[in-house]
């Protein structure tokens, strides 16, 4: 009786947060919408060429990132569809249909193509021809991407248990709970893989940290941005994007916490400044680029932590997750544009419109090709011309 209370408790928590947050741009007393800012006139602006595209089926309600394996791109919709796409001409290898609402973006190794579902199935495919393999069942919703590595498919679910699955048989292999703050980002809290052995990742309550592929122990948490403020909504501090690796320099940043960087051996932060995202960082070797929660794209050393610069024009227009690529920074607005920065000066030297449904997630590249998924469905591959 009292567990099926704290859980209704906390769904209600959780609805609030989707409301009060900032990724809804709206409160929920109805006050008046935030202004996204109008576009300005580019001088001598680069011509960003649309390669090819596809239309996958829209992705309106949750985050469908791609994934990029070899020169084959993996996509999702919330329809179902799970496609496989040659990265360089853009033709549909094979595509298959669920048969329940997916809500994440695909994981895979090569070998299988991983996607979960909102009632908390996991579906495992044959990575070449798309056949299905298995199903699991994990009990509740998830909302962040599969990661297939080491043999294994792991789900993050939406009460916070990091669960492994054999990738071969679809049976658990063990399960790891985290405790959940009492409010928490309804949001994609993707992992990434270091080389088979962990899963670096980011945790509510302002931590990250890195979990053992083999067994799901942890290894080391790491406080970014402790929780600040008298309520609870005023302490929400969750690094719901996922934490990148440059060489050894790891970067990380929380809504309403702290941006940062350090050294993943040691499990310190060499600095971090006030900030507040949940779009997570890009890096260079010299910076590291991240977008706050008002939509200022802002540049740091990612050495000493300074600030280099930072580009404002963009304000409100829900810039999501950027991409370092060559001497650019590339990243989506809500309104589906593709925007070009440089990474010297943090100048707008070009933009697209991909769709007009917007653009959360991060692009992906291939061959320089920079490739984007739209709330549309739309996945577009560009290159400067």
């Amino acid at each position: 009786m009292m567990q099926s209370q704290l859980l209704k408790t906390r769904k209600g928590l959780l609805l609030i947060i989707a409301c009060i947050s900032l990724i809804a741009l709206q409160a929920c007393s109805g006050s008046k919408r935030r202004s996204a800012a109008d576009l300005t006139a580019i001088t001598n602006p680069m011509n960003i060429e649309r390669v090819w595209s596809v239309s996958l089926g829209k992705a309106l309600s949750y985050s469908f990132k791609p994934i990029l394996i070899g020169n084959e791109v993996y996509a999702s919709s919330e329809s179902g569809e799970v496609y496989k796409i040659n990265a360089t001409t853009g033709k549909v290898i094979w595509n298959v249909v669920m048969p329940k609402t997916v809500s994440t973006g695909p994981g895979s190794d090569g070998s299988i193509v991983a996607v979960g579902s909102i009632k908390g199935e996991v579906y495992a495919l044959d990575a070449q021809t798309g056949a299905k393999k298995w199903e699991s069942s994990v009990g509740t919703e998830i909302l962040t991407e599969p990661l297939v590595a080491a043999g294994l498919v792991v789900v993050r679910t939406i009460d916070n248990r990091f669960i492994a699955i054999d990738a071969q048989t679809g049976k658990r292999r063990w399960v790891t709970p985290k405790t959940p703050s009492l409010l928490s980002l309804r949001t994609s809290y993707s992992m990434a893989a270091i080389n088979n052995e962990v899963i670096f990742t980011g945790f509510s309550s302002g931590q990250f940290g890195l979990i053992n592929l083999v067994n799901g122990s942890t290894i080391w948490e790491s406080l970014l941005a402790p929780p600040k403020g008298t309520s609870e909504i005023e302490r929400l501090s969750d690094i719901a994007a996922k934490p990148t690796l440059l060489g050894t320099r790891m970067c990380a940043v929380s809504y309403q916490g702290k941006v940062g960087c350090g050294d993943i051996k040691t499990a310190k932060m060499s600095w971090t400044k006030d900030f507040s995202s949940f779009s997570g960082t890009t890096q260079s070797p010299e910076a590291v680029y991240v977008v706050n929660d008002k939509s200022y794209l802002v540049a740091f050393d990612a050495s000493r932590g300074e600030e280099l610069w930072r580009n404002e024009k963009l304000v409100w227009r829900d810039v999501g997750e950027p991409l370092a690529f060559g001497k650019h920074i590339w990243a989506g607005d809500s309104q589906g544009y593709l925007h070009l920065f440089s990474q010297e000066k943090g100048d707008e030297l070009g933009r697209v419109r991909v769709d007009s449904s917007g653009i959360s997630v991060g692009p992906i590249v291939s061959q320089g090709l920079v490739i984007v998924q739209t709330k549309g469905g739309t996945l577009a591959a560009y290159r400067i011309q």
